[in-house]
């Protein structure tokens, strides 16, 4: 089959259509390298936005166009696949449908659906919008809740979502917001990692636990990273002869692994149920995730022996606790780092994950 990816998230596409064209596929990936990040992709779509940047980038994609027609399978990974205005997308969309065989729609960040139904159903204890029953009203939750409600944006994720094959989503928390409005099209399918080669088969406790936090310094609040922050720096000053601390702020992804290698523990998103891409990278070189590991998230990938997420409530006293505790019983770790990589050996195997993509598109 041809594949076209059209945006990508935290490196999810590039990392799938590495294991599709493993299989015998072609694919081309389209992406901003979400900017700053600088993630791998074949064509780069950047919009800048300097004065007629917004003329440059759709002249740029008009000349593109011609290029993503003629495809098995047109994939992308969320609403605002391109940096264009809402209400300009269903143009592009209509074109892309028009000109190629199937589309496909990834449940990849914010769109109305994850935003609404949220909020309305709330179908998670917690989540970027909700603790238990009670919206969250942080600066990024409101704002996402006023630019997906009642707005172009809500418009263009109900076109999309109605009239897309079929719609894919890579974390339990999107999955069961989907399936709440759209059941019979949503599908699940773990997240892809390409493991290394030749990692250690065991580990030695550590005589100093480096913990390692990467911080997206606009989303801080909205993912729970300024409280996880916190409570490291706090463990750091407390035990400051057994804890070195790394923080990434803002860096590009090669610079961000290179800071990630040797660390011990990754601090995730504080909100999530399950591991995303970043965690599930850190676990595949034996770096423990505290973060989400909840039991949906074992469930929905009928994972029933490991369970080498060391989870946490959306508190400070829960991350607080949880990092004192490894501190404490450092022994546990060469046990959950050697259960991390098996972990997403099983589940997250870049291969084993584009076949399921494959199932999906082909209909079986």
């Amino acid at each position: 089959m041809k594949i076209l990816f059209i945006g990508d998230a935290s490196n999810v596409n590039n990392t799938l259509a590495e294991g599709l064209k493993a299989l015998g596929h072609k694919t081309l990936v389209v992406s901003d390298g979400l900017r700053w990040r600088d993630m791998k992709r074949d064509i780069s779509l950047v919009r800048d936005y300097k004065l007629l940047g917004g003329t440059r980038y759709a002249a740029k994609l008009a000349t593109l166009l011609p290029r993503f027609r003629n495809f098995d399978v047109v994939q992308i990974h969320n609403p605002l696949f391109v940096d264009l205005k809402a209400s300009r997308i269903p143009y592009i969309y209509k074109y892309l449908r028009r000109h190629n065989r199937k589309v496909f729609m990834q449940a990849l960040g914010d769109d109305w659906y994850w935003v609404n139904n949220n909020i309305k159903f709330l179908p998670l204890r917690y989540s970027d919008f909700n603790i238990g029953s009670k919206l969250r009203d942080d600066k990024c939750a409101v704002t996402q809740r006023r630019e997906w409600l009642g707005t172009d944006k809500e418009k263009l994720s109900k076109m999309i979502a109605e009239d897309c094959d079929g719609i894919i989503a890579g974390l339990y928390e999107y999955w069961a917001c989907y399936d709440i409005s759209l059941p019979k099209k949503t599908h699940f399918i773990p997240f892809p990692i390409k493991l290394q080669e030749n990692l250690p088969s065991s580990f030695a406790v550590p005589k100093k636990v480096r913990i390692f936090i990467g911080l997206d310094m606009r989303r801080m609040q909205y993912k729970g990273t300024d409280i996880m922050l916190k409570a490291a720096k706090d463990i750091e000053h407390a035990y400051p002869d057994d804890v070195e601390l790394i923080v990434a702020r803002n860096v590009p992804f090669a610079k961000y692994q290179e800071m990630m290698n040797g660390s011990d523990i990754i601090l995730d998103q504080l909100y999530s149920y399950t591991p995303a891409m970043n965690a599930l990278l850190a676990m595949s070189k034996g770096i423990v995730c505290v973060g989400g590991g909840e039991p949906e998230n074992y469930e929905i990938i009928g994972e029933h022996e490991l369970q080498p997420i060391i989870n946490v409530e959306p508190s400070y006293d829960s991350v607080y606790h949880a990092l004192e505790e490894i501190i404490l019983h450092k022994d546990r770790l060469p046990m959950l780092k050697a259960q991390s990589i098996e972990y997403v050996k099983r589940h997250h195997d870049y291969i084993k994950v584009a076949k399921q993509y494959e199932q999906i598109y082909l209909g079986k």
